[in-house]
């Protein structure tokens, strides 16, 4: 070989050589950065939490803010610092041969190697560890190793009666998290307006300490394990459905191959409306309520449409609670008088918004607290409360149920609120109120069930009855005790390793439309 074709050939190896460390630097610069900026966010979440909100994220009501943050941090940062170290090593060099200056390095060259591959790997490695230990890729690892499958322990539902349904309204709280009713720990009961309008001697049940499922933590995974009655996993678990391909455009169905309350509702007769505050877009939290039995989906869009005032709505998500309940009574009531006319019961979902950190104060809203946060909560549940007032006043409460809970415990992540009072917390756990029509005074829920189990509760509380009182992983809050070989009969570390587990089986077959059960 020539010595022109070895000089191209170094000079080739030379330039790729290069390429390469500028690559592992950015690599690691951006996990670096995405690691931090989804522990500010959100704290530490799972593989599934990350993908399946990655690919549906909204600029418009979907925390709009922080996707241009991640955009300009994850994205474009990593590269002007990339380019800005490429551009001084060049200009570095440029600057030493214009002065005829020596090339060669003024230390050993093995000394000036190693001390730049350190520093090179050391971005990598700490970037790479900090973004695998904050979404979790070491238990998302263990998870597909597991012996278990959810559909070993799935439960197909099975309605025996529906004699005695009545209508429904289900209310979930924005990280309604029951710790910070506390005010021991906080400086007031934030959650003192609804349980005023809540209380037992009323008729009205909770379950005690209701926690938050394994794996659980943001919103899609509160309504898909309190509907479906299954955990939440990722888009990477059903990597072999082709169902999953464009999640987050234009798909057809979300779990598809769950059966989920608004498909059993629809099956019976009702009508199931949903309202939120926020972009319905966001997470494909329409797709999975139109795919399960929802006629009626209302979000942002609707509330701008009605011509909600500017002042009424919080640029990062969307309408506040207080309009949102104002609209969620005229709903009611154009449902309950559809429902004596046609003897079509109905189904209301509704999504508060107002507790969703940054917390934004509106007009109605008085801050008498030092931290803001908790007059935000106080108020959020003071508008919820009004709502479950105009039910009573009304008379809505003699044939229809309620069910209000928080969808998941509050968000911990650095950027937050309340760490010296929950970081160490023993048992945090989700607020929750039940109202059925005509119940006894001696009935109880059953305590310290996690939110698989409200699936088949909700139902129950909707007047179906269910065969072993039992759907999906849950069992009835209503049943006193579980059936055995039930999911909840499980030892709490298997059942813990069952709620882990991938499952591809079950979650190839959810996600690809065809019977999760079979």
């Amino acid at each position: 070989m020539s010595g022109r074709n070895l000089h191209v050939i170094r000079r080739v190896g030379a330039v790729l050589g290069h390429l390469l460390v500028y690559v592992l630097i950015w690599a690691g610069l951006a996990l670096l950065i995405a690691a931090a900026g989804i522990r500010y966010y959100w704290g530490e979440i799972s593989v599934g939490q990350m993908l399946l909100n990655l690919v549906s994220v909204e600029l418009d009501g979907g925390g709009g803010p922080i996707v241009w943050m991640g955009v300009l941090g994850v994205g474009v940062l990593p590269l002007l610092i990339t380019a800005g170290i490429a551009l001084w090593q060049h200009s570095r060099r440029r600057t030493r041969r214009r002065s005829g200056e020596d090339l060669r390095p003024r230390r050993s060259p093995w000394v000036m190697r190693t001390v730049s591959t350190a520093l090179v790997g050391a971005v990598v490695v700490g970037g790479t560890t900090a973004f695998a230990t904050t979404v979790g890729v070491g238990a998302y690892i263990r998870a597909g190793n597991s012996a278990y499958d959810v559909s070993d322990y799935y439960v197909e539902l099975t309605v025996t009666g529906d004699e005695q349904k009545r209508n429904l309204v289900l209310i979930y709280l924005e990280s309604g998290e029951a710790t910070l009713a506390d005010d021991q720990l906080f400086e007031k009961d934030a959650f003192a307006p609804l349980k005023d309008v809540t209380e037992a001697s009323d008729g009205w049940q909770s379950v005690a300490d209701f926690q938050q499922y394994r794996g659980g933590g943001w919103t899609m995974a509160g309504l898909i394990s309190t509907q479906c009655g299954v955990p939440l996993k990722g888009v990477g678990t059903a990597a072999g459905s082709g169902a999953l391909n464009e999640l987050g455009g234009d798909v057809d169905t979300y779990l598809g191959g769950s059966t989920c309350l608004g498909d059993v509702l629809d099956e019976h007769g009702y009508r199931s409306v949903f309202l939120g505050g926020a972009n319905a877009s966001f997470a494909a939290k329409d797709t999975f309520l139109n795919s399960h039995g929802y006629s009626e989906v209302k979000d942002l869009s609707d509330w701008r449409a009605a011509g909600e005032p500017e002042k009424n709505f919080r640029g990062d998500w969307g309408l506040s609670d207080g309009r949102l309940m104002a609209h969620a009574k005229d709903e009611i009531d154009e449902l309950h008088a559809e429902a004596e006319d046609t003897g079509r019961p109905f189904n209301l979902s509704v999504l508060t918004l107002d507790t969703h950190e940054p917390v934004h104060i509106y007009d109605y809203c008085t801050v008498d607290t030092r931290n803001e946060v908790t007059s935000a909560f106080s108020c959020s549940m003071t508008q919820v409360a009004g709502f479950v007032e105009h039910m009573e006043e009304k008379g809505y409460l003699e044939d229809t149920a309620v069910v209000i809970m928080g969808d998941h415990l509050k968000h911990m992540s650095a950027g937050d609120a309340f760490h010296e009072q929950l970081d160490f917390h023993t048992n945090r756990t989700i607020f929750n109120r039940v109202w059925i029509p005509g119940t006894d005074e001696n009935s109880t829920l059953r305590p310290g069930v996690d939110q698989l189990n409200m699936y088949p509760t909700i139902l129950e509380a909707a007047g179906l009855t269910l065969q072993d009182r039992a759907a999906g992983l849950g069992v009835s809050a209503l049943a006193p005790t579980v059936p055995d070989g039930s999911a909840q009969a499980l030892e709490p570390d298997l059942y813990a390793e069952l709620l882990d587990s991938r499952s591809p089986q079950f979650y190839s077959e959810a996600w690809a439309g065809e019977d999760a059960a079979q």
